[in-house]
């Protein structure tokens, strides 16, 4: 049965919890909120039980995939387990009733929690600087590029080109084009990592950074990174490492001393906070010292035991985010961290390593991988055998929602012809990798023996296979619009 909205549960009378008693005068109100702004009528609101109201929101969280409920392969998202203990943290008193505009004197103790994950970050990512403000790795991303511009602005040496290799992160050349930048794209070479002779040919005197991501999005680690490294410094242009990918490396290697000037963590990947959606994600960007300067505002300090922000920094590129960042991101993060402590933290890097590993290997006989040998944290295969039979990536994906798991990553990179971007993440066991193989190696046989049934798919989902083309032109975001529509679509 499909879940009715709680327009359509609504009934005349009924209500959950008595509000407290108005503790504002209402005689009055006209004098501080001005006329035109008072409501006339009360609210068009669902009259709903508390019951009704819970019931509701728990039908709809099961009709959703999530990663509490089954495995959730999309590649290069880092789709891993979050676990409970943080949110428990998290949900401290003294924590969550937290204001961002309360003074430092009452703050002491989330600024010292940002602190600290600031020194265990810095230390993982073999960088000195840092700052916790960004929300998002794109964000990261753009933080970065802005610094970027206004370190050869201080060398009047204004630039106008980024490299960006085809195997880049996705985001990489919509930053590029945010700060005003050109994009000039290396191709990979055979093995999937940079052909190194197309970024010698491309790097020229208008370059101002290259913007790599290590292991790409292949899979494939950049084995030739301190080289791309000299040639870029050569040019007196920067390195920046997306660390879309960092949960191959955690605790194995850091971009310091592979010669990056930034790199940045999706901490909602890496280190096990909630994706959001757009938010609460949380990004953290490290940068070597010389760049400290132009971090964004304000910058934490610490002076014996005390903390502070600082605003005098007179070559920052100024705020990128309200506040300091999403604390409650930070603090579940650093919770993740000290939970592992160092010797956890390389084991997940190793067990990402390792899953990713075997499952390629359990798959390769059915679907061609891009590229042979050894994948980092993350690998790509090619569905174009079971194009050929007349089934694309897109109906393979759709398919795997009838066995009550997530799709990986379709089509992307765009570099391999229908390609299925597979990341299972460190916290899958074998026997949940065993059932996604299985899953994967049963919709093959389906595409030769019953392929319509593979392109039905999805017929167990809540919702069948939607015209994502209408979907794009005409958006229904609320009931409203359903209404305005005529109905359902």
């Amino acid at each position: 049965m499909p879940e009715l909205t709680l327009k359509e549960l609504s009934v005349p009378g009924h209500r959950g919890p008595r509000l407290m008693p108005l503790d504002v005068p209402a005689q009055g109100a006209e004098r501080v909120i001005p006329k035109d702004r008072l409501r006339r009528a009360a609210p068009a609101l669902a009259e709903v039980s508390e019951p009704v109201a819970v019931r509701h929101f728990v039908n709809l969280s099961t009709l959703n995939h999530h990663i509490d409920k089954a495995i959730y392969p999309l590649g290069s998202c880092t789709m891993k387990y979050n676990p409970k203990l943080n949110d428990e943290v998290a949900r401290i008193a003294g924590f969550a009733m937290l204001h961002p505009l309360q003074p430092e004197e009452t703050s002491q103790g989330a600024m010292a929690v940002i602190w600290e994950l600031q020194d265990w970050l810095k230390a993982v990512m073999g960088m000195p600087a840092i700052t916790t403000q960004p929300v998002a790795g794109a964000q990261c991303e753009l933080t970065a590029i802005l610094m970027t511009r206004a370190y050869h602005r201080d060398r009047g040496d204004a630039r106008e080109e980024v490299i960006v290799p085809d195997s880049a992160h996705g985001t990489n050349p919509s930053t590029v084009h945010q700060v005003g930048y050109r994009v000039v794209t290396v191709p990979s070479g055979p093995d999937g990592r940079v052909d190194m002779g197309a970024l010698r040919s491309a790097i020229t005197k208008k370059t101002a950074a290259m913007m790599l991501t290590n292991p790409n999005t292949l899979g494939i680690f950049e084995t030739e990174v301190g080289e791309i490294a000299r040639l870029i410094h050569g040019a007196g242009a920067l390195l920046y490492l997306d660390g879309a990918n960092l949960n191959a490396m955690v605790g194995l290697a850091n971009p310091g001393a592979m010669g990056f000037d930034f790199a940045h963590i999706n901490l909602h990947k890496t280190f096990s906070t909630p994706h959001g959606t757009g938010g609460p994600g949380g990004g953290v960007l490290c940068t070597r010292q010389e760049l400290e300067p132009y971090l964004p505002l304000p910058v934490l300090e610490k002076s014996g035991e005390r903390y502070s922000w600082s605003y005098e920094r007179s070559r920052s590129i100024g705020r990128v985010h309200s506040h300091y960042g999403n604390f409650g991101i930070l603090l579940r993060a650093l919770c993740y961290m000290r939970t592992l402590g160092g010797t956890g933290i390389s084991e997940v890097s190793r067990e990402a390593i390792l899953n990713a590993n075997y499952l390629k290997a359990r798959l390769v006989e059915a679907y061609a991988p891009s590229h042979p040998g050894y994948c980092m944290h993350e690998f790509v295969l090619s569905a174009s055998r079971q194009k050929a039979r007349g089934v694309k990536a897109l109906d393979l994906a759709k398919r795997l929602l009838d066995f009550g798991m997530h799709a990986p990553t379709t089509y992307f990179p765009l570099i391999v012809d229908e390609a299925l971007m597979i990341e299972p993440t460190e916290t899958e066991t074998k026997a949940s990798l065993d059932s996604f193989a299985d899953a994967m190696l049963t919709i093959d046989r389906e595409t030769i023996e019953d392929p319509a049934r593979v392109k039905a798919a999805p017929t167990k989902t809540p919702v069948r296979r939607l015209d994502e083309a209408r979907a794009a032109r005409r958006l229904e975001l609320s009931w409203q619009d359903t209404e305005a529509h005529g109905g359902a679509a």
